[in-house]
C-alpha cells in the first residue's frame, strides 16, 4: 500500500461546490482543512462530508449518511478558519467534501490517501 501526501485547493467558492472525491481503491484521511475568507466582510461556510457506505456487518450494521463537519461558521473578513485541530477524518472510495460559502472562500485540504 503507497501512502501519497496532497494537497487539495480551491479558491474564490461562492456557492456549494464540490471539492474533492476519494478515487477508487482508495482510503483518503484528511489531516487538515483550512478556510480563507477573502472578502473584507465576514462570511459564513459549511463543509460536509458526502458518503453513500453501504451497511457493514456486526456492532456498526448501518449505512453512513452525509453530514456537515462545520456547519455556518462565521469567518471575518480577510481572515482563515483552521478545522479538525489535530484531528482527522477518513474517507473511503466515492466519498466527498463540499464547501458552501455566503462570499469567496478559498480551501485547502490536505491529505494522505492510501492506495
Amino acid at each position: 500500500m503507497a501512502n501519497t501526501f496532497k494537497v487539495v485547493t480551491k479558491a474564490g467558492v461562492t456557492s456549494s461546490d464540490l471539492i474533492y472525491t476519494v478515487a477508487g481503491s482508495t482510503t483518503t484521511v484528511v489531516l487538515g482543512i483550512m478556510l480563507g475568507n477573502t472578502t473584507s466582510s465576514a462570511i459564513t461556510a459549511s463543509v460536509t462530508l458526502g458518503t453513500d457506505t453501504s451497511s457493514r456487518a456486526g456492532a456498526n450494521n448501518e449505512s453512513n449518511q452525509d453530514v456537515e463537519l462545520v456547519t455556518s461558521a462565521t469567518i471575518p473578513g480577510n481572515s482563515t478558519l483552521e478545522l479538525l485541530a489535530g484531528n482527522k477524518v477518513v474517507m473511503e472510495t466515492t466519498d466527498t467534501m463540499t464547501l458552501a460559502a455566503s462570499g469567496a472562500t478559498d480551501i485547502t485540504l490536505s491529505i494522505m490517501e492510501i492506495t
